[in-house]
């Protein structure tokens, strides 16, 4: 198969942790090609394909100097045989703009993963909102008297921006409400922009997991991104420390019930992050925690869901 992954650049890829990566190693591994491009490379003329200009690229087994460039062609997107959206947040109007773009080259015969009108109809703070049964006390707004209401009745609360990822911008105020409004004024921008507030689950403590679904299926392990210090923020970008385990009964039945619900909606790969028993995200765009896993327990994720892109594109043919 001829496999193009849309990402950000990959020469900021941290190939000892990076996901993508790791896709890309096992896709070669099995004989497939890989090439990348960013989202700002795709294009489209009217009466035309969409097209990206492209960089295909060798691996070269190293993780510092991980790949050679062979070239940098401009090709149309149907011509590859699957094109995995996996740029990072945040979700902004350049990512919609994006997904459009990929949503036309389906209709010309691409198959992308995870579909484009699938990422676009999921934010990852928003889509959990769908799933009550499975969710802390939750409010999404724009205004300060809400969060005033909220915190009186929950009293130690996190307050996060939509389209943020690795922590960033998330801040927790307890019972004593210290800085809530000078908090809140920075996340809704005096009112013009809508945020999350959660009620702060203190299970933060055995750790954030993340758990991987793979076409409706949780993988057998979680990452569980675990505080460090005084901080709150589990993720590893905010320097949780990341350890595997096996998944719980619980959190398996609830991946699957979530996962089961949006497979059918062409979310082929999602990571789930779980406090405690509860639900505070669905990641969907560029879902994390392969290389962890693998390294620590030989799990072989990256195998799951290559083999996952692989079925995929069979049914497409």
């Amino acid at each position: 198969m001829k496999l193009l992954f849309v990402a950000d650049p990959i020469e900021s890829f941290k190939t000892y942790k990076d996901t993508t990566y790791t896709m890309m190693r096992e896709a070669v591994r099995r004989g497939h090609t890989v090439a990348a491009c960013e989202p700002a490379h795709l294009h489209w003329e009217n009466g035309q394909k969409v097209r990206g200009n492209v960089r295909e690229i060798v691996l070269t087994g190293a993780e510092d100097v991980w790949f050679t460039e062979t070239a940098v062609r401009d090709v149309a997107l149907a011509e590859f045989d699957a094109v995995l959206m996996r740029k990072d947040p945040p979700f902004d109007a350049e990512f919609i703009y994006a997904t459009h773009l990929l949503e036309q080259a389906e209709r010309e015969g691409a198959c992308v993963v995870n579909r484009p009108g699938a990422l676009r109809d999921h934010p990852e703070k928003l889509a959990v909102m769908e799933f009550p049964q499975f969710v802390g006390p939750t409010l999404v707004t724009r205004s300060a008297e809400d969060v005033k209401r909220f915190h009186a009745e929950h009293r130690d609360i996190v307050l996060k921006p939509l389209d943020g990822m690795g922590g960033m911008g998330i801040f927790r105020v307890g019972p004593d409400g210290l800085n809530l409004g000078s908090i809140t004024e920075t996340l809704n921008h005096h009112g013009a922009t809508t945020f999350m507030v959660q009620k702060f689950l203190p299970e933060i403590t055995a750790g954030d997991k993340r758990v991987i679904i793979i076409d409706g299926e949780p993988a057998p392990f979680v990452l569980a991104r675990i505080p460090q210090g005084t901080e709150v923020r589990g993720n590893l970008a905010a320097g949780g420390k990341g350890v595997a385990q096996p998944i719980t009964d619980s959190d398996r039945a609830t991946a699957r019930a979530i996962g089961q619900v949006l497979s059918k909606r062409g979310l082929l790969l999602i990571g789930l992050d779980i406090i405690g028993a509860k639900v505070t995200e669905i990641n969907v765009t560029s879902p994390t925690g392969f290389r962890e896993i693998l390294d620590q327990t030989g799990c072989d994720v990256p195998a799951l869901y290559i083999d996952a892109v692989e079925k995929a594109v069979k049914k497409t043919r």
